[in-house]
C-alpha cells in the first residue's frame, strides 16, 4: 500500500476519495514513505527468513508483480486482475511452506481467489468511477459500465466453482462441497443488495468481503482438517 500510494500520488491528489492520502496531500514527504517502505521490507524480510526455501522463492517470485501493479491502471481496464494476481499471491507462499504437492488444488485455490479479488475491487471501483474517467484512471468498473452487477456475480461464480473444484479434488466428497455454501450465499448476497449507483453502497458491500473472507477460510479449514486424527 505504501509503495502504491507513492507511485499513485499525482493520480490520488485528482481523485476527491484519494486526495487526502497521506502521500498525496503532502502529511507525508516522499523520502520519508520510501523510508517507511524500507523499513515495512526489512520485517518482511525478517518473515521471509523463517520459511521453507520453496516458500521463500515463491515469495521472491511476487516481487515483479508488485512493483508493477500501481501502473496498471495507466495501461489496462483490468487492473483488478493484476491486484488478484498479487494480493492472492500469499496462498502459494503459504501452500509451499506447509507442502510442495497437489499443485492442482494450490492452483484452482489460486485462481478462484484471483476471480474474487476482481469482483469484490471492481466493487470497490464504483466509488471512483466519475472522477477516474476524467483523471484517464483505468478500472473493472468502468469497462464493464452498465453491466457491472452481471460482471461481478461472474467472477464470484467462477470464484465459487473454482474453489469447488479444489475442494473436489482434495476430498472428493460432494458433503466438502457443502462447507461453501455459506461463502456463496454471502456473495450472492453482495450482488443482490449492490447498488452500483451509489458509493456508500458499494464501499458497504466491498467491506462486506471480511465476512466473505472469513467464511472462506472456515470451509477451507474445514475440508482441509475432515477426516483427520
Amino acid at each position: 500500500c505504501v509503495y502504491n500510494d507513492i507511485v499513485d500520488a499525482d493520480l490520488d491528489r485528482q481523485v476527491a476519495r484519494t486526495a487526502r492520502r497521506p502521500v498525496a496531500s503532502g502529511r507525508v514527504s516522499g523520502k520519508r514513505a520510501w523510508a517507511w517502505l524500507i523499513a515495512l521490507c526489512l520485517i518482511g524480510l525478517g518473515v521471509l527468513l523463517q520459511l521453507r526455501w520453496q516458500a521463500q522463492l515463491v515469495a521472491l517470485g511476487s516481487l515483479a508483480l508488485v512493483a508493477a501493479y500501481p501502473f496498471m491502471k495507466r495501461i489496462t481496464w483490468w487492473p483488478q486482475a493484476w491486484l488478484g494476481l498479487v494480493f492472492t499471491w500469499g496462498a502459494p507462499v503459504g501452500w509451499f511452506a506447509m507442502r510442495a504437492d497437489r499443485l492442482d488444488v494450490l492452483a484452482a485455490i489460486y485462481a478462484g481467489t484471483v476471480c474474487w479479488v476482481i469482483g469484490y475491487d471492481t466493487i470497490y471501483a464504483l466509488q471512483d468511477r466519475e472522477d477516474d474517467a476524467l483523471v484517464g484512471i483505468r478500472s473493472s468498473a468502468l469497462r464493464m459500465g452498465r453491466r457491472v452487477r452481471e460482471g461481478v456475480a461472474l467472477f464470484y461464480t467462477i470464484a465459487v466453482v473454482l474453489w469447488g473444484v479444489a475442494f473436489w479434488l482434495l476430498r472428493e466428497d460432494w458433503v466438502a462441497l457443502l462447507a461453501l455454501l455459506p461463502a456463496a450465499l454471502h456473495l450472492a448476497w453482495q450482488v443482490v443488495m449492490l447498488d452500483a449507483a451509489d458509493g456508500g453502497n458499494a464501499l458497504e458491500r466491498f467491506r462486506s468481503n471480511r465476512t466473505a473472507g472469513l467464511l472462506i477460510a472456515a470451509a477451507c479449514f474445514v475440508v482441509g482438517n475432515a477426516g483427520m486424527g
